[in-house]
């Protein structure tokens, strides 16, 4: 047996390098968490013997011969057992120490993301038997941390500091990752990218951003970015950008797009044929792939065949290296097909024919922003079961050398990381298997219960289409919530509204605002069920796990349940509205608001401890925004009738039919508030 107390003695390499001392800083604090006490120390130099020896590896260690990998092996000395972690680079170190934290000290990938703490115990004991780390089924696997903008916001300082990153990466490194996009077009003097390399992984770039390059209109103001009329300026910011990082582990991206990631030829007409499109970014890729090579000893490079790539290189237009990787995208909603581009939805294939040859991977989404239906607070809003599979078939093809998954904002989404975490781990994984293993983490005082809440809550979501992934997130209650009432109110109320082809259909406003109110409101007794199950079963939790309970499902349920419910009222006031019944359509877009409110109130509980103003800048779903849209139409819908004085709702419908007759103007100057005259309406009303 190999036993773990307050008399184990650690060490580590001299002189460590960065990762290496990241990495320990981590299992010391483990130790204390666990144990109560700072771990004891023993420097390479000190006579005094350690248990725990963290080293790089020698031949007798027999340790896998790959990157990343490491073993445990145990020594005996007489009566002293001595655990040794080898590996033979940084980052097998890293990996080495930070399995030696969860297997041994008991630390959950996400214990910092879900409040997770570790058991406290005054000894562990474990069998001292040898290990050797699996290999991997994904060589580059990562996250793309994307839409961060409550990372962003949850702290005073700007661009995030190491305080918001560092747990940000530790969990990456924990879920076995190697890979990372720090965030999205964040200051470059920021220290997301410095800090991601520091801990060891592998930086890749945005496909708007070829190998990390300053964007051209940034660098070359008043410039036209055309690489057809200005390509020395183009190569001279890749240059730049392949010097300052060419000492880093870096999966550089090769690629070609327009700025503000569009297509470039939405700027330079002259390529109006895929083929000239092909052929430029054809150029460009081979440009960008040889200035690396010149410059960097075995390179690492992808291809983001994203969006309108993706078509390209399907039609035989974009020809790319071998040895490139080539990453295929998935809609944003989990379908390995081409994303909906406004009321576009081609959904052409987006994986490589079986055997094709070269490297593939693929950019996966758990979170998206689309100003559609996109999830980007909550869940994944389809079943689990569609990432198994859609992910499963990516690697049946072999795009398996490369996975970087959309991770937005960490919080909302941990039990998808999680899922996806064993994936590219092992290369395939057990839907029913990993529920019930993650919810006896997350919820250690719950019942199986907790997984069928799981379940139903990606059935409970609404299904605005046809096919498996039309499954609604929190975005779909916001945006076309607020641009039928800009529509509304801009007086255009007789014309359709284009935007919402893609879920209505091509249909007359009213009836786009009925279809849209419909699926919300056919929602909302599943979603009510749903809370009512939840807020029955939280009595029975202990406290961490009541609050677990209520930040990574509730919460979620809260905004699609208020999400419904508002856009129900919204759609029954502008059918009062269209009918002439202004004082009901005040009515009901008031209550509209009051609905929004409450998903504003759920993101104000969620904020408790250290996450405090952690959601303050939600400018994507943007509840507060649509609280406000409600407001504006509220205020506006009183215009009609209730102006000038706003008191002629009050006298028609509240006051007493005896004073109406007798009473004087200048007694009755105090006009209700909306919400107080709102209120009384609908009781008079009964709505």
């Amino acid at each position: 047996m190999f036993i773990i107390d307050n008399n184990t003695i650690y060490r580590i390499p001299p002189n460590p390098a960065s990762p290496i001392r990241h990495a320990w800083e981590m299992v010391k604090r483990d130790h204390e968490q666990v144990l109560g006490a700072v771990p004891r120390f023993s420097s390479a130099a000190a006579e005094t013997p350690a248990d725990v020896v963290i080293r790089y590896a020698v031949p007798e260690d027999r340790c896998p011969e790959r990157p990343e990998a490491f073993c445990f092996r145990f020594f005996q000395d007489g009566d002293r057992t001595t655990l040794h972690i080898a590996a033979s680079d940084d980052l097998g170190l890293v990996f080495g120490m930070l399995e030696y934290s969860g297997k041994y000290l008991g630390i959950d990938p996400f214990w910092f993301w879900a409040d997770l703490p570790p058991v406290q115990r005054s000894r562990i004991e474990m069998s001292a038997d040898d290990y050797d780390s699996p290999e991997p089924f994904v060589r580059f696997r990562g996250w793309f941390v994307n839409d961060e903008v409550c990372l962003i916001g949850w702290k005073e300082e700007y661009p995030p500091t190491r305080e918001v990153w560092q747990p940000v990466f530790e969990a990456l490194l924990r879920c076995g990752g190697n890979m990372v996009i720090p965030g999205t077009d964040l200051p470059k003097h920021g220290i997301h990218a410095d800090l991601a390399a520091e801990m060891g992984l592998w930086i890749t770039h945005h496909h708007a951003e070829p190998l990390g390059a300053e964007m051209f209109l940034r660098a070359y103001e008043g410039k036209k970015a055309s690489y057809q009329e200005n390509p020395e300026l183009f190569e001279a910011l890749w240059e730049e950008a392949i010097e300052k990082q060419k000492d880093r582990n870096i999966v550089r991206v090769l690629s070609f797009r327009g700025q503000g990631d569009q297509p470039f030829w939405i700027n330079d007409p002259a390529f109006d044929t895929p083929e000239k499109r092909g052929e430029m970014i054809s150029r460009v890729i081979r440009k960008q792939y040889d200035m690396v090579r010149s410059k960097v000893a075995d390179p690492q490079y992808c291809v983001a065949l994203y969006g309108e790539i993706s078509e390209l290189y399907k039609a035989g237009h974009v020809n790319v290296p071998d040895d490139v990787i080539k990453v295929w995208a998935d809609n944003g909603y989990g379908k390995m097909v081409s994303r909906r581009h406004g009321n576009l939805n081609l959904r052409v294939p987006a994986l490589p024919e079986p055997h094709e040859k070269g490297k593939h991977g693929i950019y996966y989404h758990v979170t998206f922003h689309d100003l559609q239906a996109s999830n980007h607070l909550t869940l994944f809003p389809a079943d689990a079961e569609l990432i198994r599979r859609e992910i499963g078939e990516a690697f049946r093809v072999s795009a398996k050398d490369y996975v970087l998954v959309n991770s937005g904002n960490i919080r909302p989404h941990v039990y998808t990381l999680d899922l996806i975490r064993e994936l590219w781990t092992r290369g395939k994984a057990d839907t029913e298997e990993h529920l019930g293993s993650f919810v006896r983490r997350m919820f250690p005082s719950g019942s199986p219960e907790i997984a069928e809440m799981f379940r139903d809550y990606a059935r409970r979501t609404i299904s605005y289409g046809p096919n498996e992934d039309d499954r609604a997130g929190d975005e779909f209650y916001h945006h076309p919530a607020r641009q039928i009432v800009g529509h509304w109110l801009q007086g255009k109320a007789d014309q359709r509204d284009r935007r919402l082809y893609w879920v209505t259909g091509e249909v007359d406003f009213p009836e786009q605002v009925e279809r849209l109110r419909r699926k919300c409101v056919d929602a909302i007794p599943g979603w009510i069920e749903l809370m009512g199950r939840i807020e029955e079963l939280l009595p029975e939790l202990v406290e961490p796990d009541r609050l677990r309970l209520k930040d990574h499902l509730r919460f979620h349920a809260e905004l699609h349940l208020s999400g419904c419910e508002g856009f129900d009222k919204l759609g029954q006031s502008y059918k009062a509205y269209h009918e002439g019944n202004y004082s009901l359509a005040f009515v009901y877009a008031s209550q509209a608001m009051w609905k929004y409110e409450k998903g504003l109130a759920a993101m104000k509980e969620a904020e408790h401890g250290k996450w405090a103003n952690f959601f303050r800048a939600d400018w994507l779903t943007n509840i507060k925004s649509t609280v406000e849209n409600m407001d504006t139409l509220r205020r506006w819908l009183r215009m009609h009738g209730d102006s000038p004085d706003f008191f002629a709702w009050y006298k028609n419908f509240l006051m007493p039919e005896t004073e109406k007759h007798i009473y004087l103007e200048n007694t009755h100057r105090n006009p209700l508030s909306d919400d107080e005259l709102a209120q009384r309406l609908a009781d008079k009303f009964g709505v």
